[in-house]
């Protein structure tokens, strides 16, 4: 009776759980103060326990003082007197501050995966080559050596930031020094810091439409007033700006998300100029802007800026992979300390083994050659899965030209919004994970479109991809004729 209504709940050793189910009993005086509990010999072979868990889960209760055990009397519940109301259920409790309630208001999307099980799903995963991790673990064993058992610099570990100034110099056309860098925990903290440096509740915010969902969702309940700007095929259409005056804009101009689109060399001058004069602050968030293919990779927006008004954060989820949970912010000079002093307050700082390991690694150049190797291996998966996708679905599908990124943005010629959750389901039934690219639209396109991820399957495992989701689109398309 007592597991019926107080089953073992799985979490620790045994003789926890049950210390836990009989306390529970205890305190919502299913035992009375001074009744005798079954003795451990009886009690583990009525529950199929070894003795020795019961006799544990005894010596807990009397530790703290439930219940007391002598020769004479046994095992009895001790006399205790419970404040009225003290067992009672608890009740829904309200939002404790005005941030809860905003964040409570968020929606639940993601970036989750559809399933675990798809054996061609199109996830937009960045890469990330088995190999590197061999290569990687020595370097955290080498690393474990010198980073030392202290608290880290809040700012960063100091090798670290200079090799990724020397880096930004080389690649990303960003002047700037190690005093610059802040080390983050990726483009989701750099955001989180940056509002908290430069935003007050009801501040205007500017995000590009389509957008990153969780840059929205941060900004949202930090108590930022988000408006959406839309985008066209030179980027955020800047002169949609002038009439909000916003505080803060956020855009990714190397490789716009998750359209591709990368903004044009006179939306950035013109975006520099109105931040300038409207005193407003730019966020570049250059999440992506190594993966480029046949060219150059573009200059960073910050590369232009003399004015000091660019935050400019990179990330290395999308180059070595999420989990390292390591990103940075450039700092404009005005406002250094307030971004440094934000991030010491938030965490004191990053891990210094994982700093340690990646400053290691950038100073030997073995960063530029893994950025090489993975470059050139996705341009050889995005160019089969590109002609795998003619093959299979021309007639049902277009593809925008680009020459950056990780996923293929795909248009749906003929099927309608209403019918984007049957092919998705399609795909399902043949392995096939397929991810619609509206709920990262303020205002919905107008067609609907699918986001094809390809840096996470092998050139061959495409093929089959592509295949299927010709096949679906058939599908799809015979549902519709027949009805």
């Amino acid at each position: 009776m007592l597991l019926a209504k107080f089953p073992l709940d799985g979490r620790g050793a045994l003789y926890d759980q049950l210390a836990r189910a009989i306390k529970r009993a205890i305190i919502e005086r299913h035992f009375q103060a001074g009744e005798r509990l079954p003795g451990t010999r009886a009690l583990a072979e009525t529950l199929g326990l070894s003795r020795n868990t019961v006799v544990t889960a005894y010596e807990i209760l009397r530790a703290e003082q439930l219940i007391s055990s002598s020769e004479r009397f046994g095992t009895r519940v001790v006399q205790m007197t419970l404040p009225a109301g003290f067992a009672a259920a608890p009740s829904p409790v309200p939002p404790q501050s005005r941030y809860a309630a905003r964040l409570r208001k968020v929606g639940s999307q993601s970036l989750a995966r559809l399933r675990a099980d798809l054996r061609y799903d199109l996830h937009f995963d960045p890469p990330f080559a088995p190999e590197f991790m061999r290569s990687w673990t020595r370097k955290l064993v080498a690393a474990a050596h010198v980073a030392g058992p202290h608290y880290p610099d809040a700012a960063g570990h100091l090798p670290l930031r200079t090799a990724i100034a020397d880096y930004l110099a080389r690649r990303r056309g960003v002047v700037c020094t190690e005093r610059d860098i802040l080390i983050v925990s990726g483009t989701q903290q750099a955001i989180t810091i940056t509002a908290r440096a430069v935003l007050d509740e009801g501040d205007t915010v500017a995000i590009e439409d389509p957008h990153y969902l969780y840059m929205m969702q941060t900004l949202t309940t930090h108590g930022a007033r988000v408006v959406s700007i839309r985008t066209d095929e030179s980027g955020m259409v800047t002169a949609d700006l002038a009439r909000h005056k916003a505080r803060l804009i956020c855009v990714s101009p190397s490789d716009q998300f998750p359209s591709g689109v990368v903004m044009s060399l006179e939306r950035r001058l013109e975006l520099l100029e109105i931040a300038s004069r409207q005193g407003s602050w730019i966020l570049e968030d250059d999440y992506n802007s190594e993966f480029h293919f046949r060219e150059r990779p573009i200059a960073a927006l910050r590369s232009l800026d003399f004015s000091g008004r660019v935050i400019y954060v990179g990330t290395f989820s999308k180059t070595l992979y999420p989990a390292l949970r390591l990103g940075f912010i450039v700092c404009p000079p005005g406002i250094r300390a307030d971004l440094c002093a934000v991030k010491r307050f938030d965490d004191l700082g990053n891990p210094s083994v994982e700093q340690a390991a990646l400053a290691a690694f950038m100073r030997s150049r073995q960063f530029d050659k893994h950025l090489r190797r993975t470059v050139a291996e996705l341009e050889r998966r995005r160019d089969a899965f590109l002609a795998a996708l003619h093959r299979h679905g021309a007639d049902h599908i277009e593809i925008p030209e680009r020459a950056a990124g990780t996923h293929l943005v795909v248009w749906l010629r003929r099927a309608g919004f209403s019918q984007l959750p049957r092919l998705i389901e399609l795909g399902i039934s043949r392995g096939l994970g397929l991810y619609a690219i509206h709920p990262y639209y303020h205002r919905p396109p107008e067609r609907p479109g699918l986001m094809l991820g390809y840096a996470g399957l092998s050139a061959e495992a495409l093929e089959r991809a592509a295949e299927r989701l010709g096949e679906c689109l058939e599908a799809l398309e015979r549902g519709a004729r027949h009805r």
